[in-house]
């Protein structure tokens, strides 16, 4: 009887134990959803969600507003009563570092946004929380529709073991293009040079025959940083070189089939070695910016009105070309899909859809929280932008860039009225695309020339990228070549490693301070290298 009595009183102080872990300080009881729909349903009294967040502490918005105080965090407290914290700050060069270490440690916020081998990393530790059932009952239909456009892709690189243990992020198809100067085109009666032997004349020009029309020779034909191109799965940037080494079949960075059905690295490949020679050549010659990658910023020359050419993905009308646009209104800059390789195609490097992932700590006692303030996010983007938003988690459609390009078009040529796209809330912009477009976008609408743009509407710099740089999306001489599975942990220490020789050794041939055989002395190390490692 002794014994029933103490088992029975060991199960009361184990219930009453349980309920005291799931309830916050100060309260009666657990938190508990309100009723209705899980993914935006708010709990009953406040729970805690700490995260680390990659901004400068310091900064304030231009309304005073600050990473602990501002749109977002006061949206999420109202709308699921749940209160974001900042566990630490990282500047965005020091972000990398922080999160390691607090890996390393396991001293984690409930929530962070980790890369590929971060995420790695963290599951080889057992850090991670299972999102394998929440995420059927808590994602939002958005969300879902989202993450199904990846093609698979993004689900299965968040799941190890048979587990979900992350939720991946999905961006939007985009690629290297070039951005061209047409105001500088039509004052030396040039076209957009298609092919490498054109973009060699139309930079040749650029630079010598005073394109601005100032009477100096002080123009850069093409603007470049010190990236040179973007490896493994860190997804297209600005100021590459893709697209060159692209006309010559190169795909540095990139996990290829080979001949053999064998994974290939590209930049070991006999076609990078021809691309770094064109390259050589041009830098030889003047028509590559002489300081590139060693300026203040890449973009400096671009919005100062110096540059005629560079290379960006469809976002290149977001940044840099809007602030040169504030010195000079008539700066004309077009995108194209070009140059063309010799077979007449235009070779695009296209990332997969997952860059990054959003992680939850094992012990977190509201894991599905996490997945309520994703939702948010995603949801209402538009309402309180990209400042200061916790989880800076990028869910956007595989075909974002095109569905828009096309119902823009649609919309403006009056085949299509802005009702006619209602219910498509994963494409979180639409709405507000075809809303505003048609005070952006003046007549004739099927131009895309500066003149014809509102450029001081705050809606111009997505409009203009899309319309002038996702239209290239849509352009059937785009022959897609898509990053193999090999290599897809890559970004541990001896690939970042071997990542940054590469890219020294590259630069040094470009601009001249190694011959082009320093590049077969390179892919022998790294052969050796790679032996070494018993990765092949």
């Amino acid at each position: 009887m002794l014994k029933t009595k103490a088992r029975a009183l060991l199960i009361v102080i184990l219930l009453a134990a349980a309920a005291a872990a799931c309830s916050e300080p100060g309260s009666g009881g657990p938190a508990r959803e309100a009723e209705g729909e899980p993914a935006f349903s708010p709990y009953s009294r406040p729970i805690v969600l700490s995260i680390a967040m990659e901004v400068d502490p310091n900064y304030k918005s231009y309304t005073g507003e600050t990473p602990a105080s501002n749109p977002w965090i006061r949206a999420i407290r109202k709308e699921l009563n749940v209160d974001v914290r900042i566990d630490w700050f990282a500047t965005s060069e020091n972000m990398e570092q922080r999160i390691d270490l607090a890996i390393s440690g396991n001293a984690l916020p409930d929530a962070m946004v980790v890369s590929r081998y971060q995420f790695s990393q963290m599951v080889e530790a057992g850090e991670l929380a299972d999102l394998t059932e929440l995420y059927p009952k808590y994602a939002s239909p958005a969300m879902k529709r989202i993450l199904e456009s990846a093609e698979k892709d993004a689900m299965r690189s968040a799941t190890r073991y048979g587990r979900m243990l992350a939720l991946p992020s999905a961006n939007p198809e985009d690629f290297s293009m070039m951005w061209i100067r047409k105001d500088w085109l039509d004052r030396l009666g040039l076209e957009p040079p298609a092919s490498m032997k054109e973009l060699e004349l139309v930079a040749k020009a650029f630079v010598e025959e005073d394109p601005d029309g100032n009477g100096r020779k002080d123009t850069i034909g093409i603007a470049a940083g010190a990236s040179l191109y973007d490896a493994f799965h860190a997804g297209p940037g600005s100021f590459d070189l893709n697209p060159i080494f692209s006309a010559y079949q190169a795909y540095p960075g990139f996990w290829l089939r080979g001949e053999d059905g064998q994974p290939a690295y590209g930049s070991i490949q006999p076609e990078t070695r021809n691309a770094l020679a064109a390259l050589q050549d041009l830098y030889a010659k003047g028509l590559i910016d002489r300081e590139m990658g060693m300026r203040e910023t890449e973009a400096e020359v671009v919005i100062n009105g110096k540059a005629g050419i560079f290379f960006a993905p469809s976002f290149g009308g977001d940044w840099s070309i809007p602030e040169a646009l504030k010195n000079n209104s008539r700066a004309d800059w077009q995108a194209y899909a070009l140059p063309l390789d010799a077979e007449g195609r235009f070779n695009a490097k296209v990332f997969r859809p997952t860059q990054s992932y959003v992680v939850v700590r094992k012990e977190y006692e509201h894991p599905e929280a996490v997945l309520k303030v994703v939702n948010m996010i995603l949801r209402d983007s538009y309402k309180y932008g990209d400042i200061f938003k916790p989880l800076p988690h990028v869910l956007v459609p595989r075909d974002e860039i095109k569905v828009s390009v096309e119902a823009m078009r649609d919309v403006l040529a009056g085949r299509r009225d802005k009702a006619d796209f209602k219910g498509m809330s994963e494409y979180a912009m639409l709405a507000n695309d075809l809303e505003t477009i048609r005070s952006v976008k003046r007549k004739p609408y099927a131009s895309t020339g500066i003149v014809d743009w509102n450029t001081r509407d705050a809606n111009f710099k997505r409009a203009y990228s899309l319309l002038v740089g996702g239209r290239n999306l849509l352009d059937p001489k785009v022959e897609k070549v898509q990053s193999g599975d090999h290599g897809l942990n890559a970004l541990d220490p001896s690939w970042r490693r071997l990542l940054d020789e590469e890219k020294e050794v590259f630069t040094q041939i470009i601009m001249g301070d190694a011959p082009i055989e320093a590049f077969d002395r390179w892919v022998e190390e790294w052969k050796r290298q790679k032996d070494e490692a018993g990765e092949g």
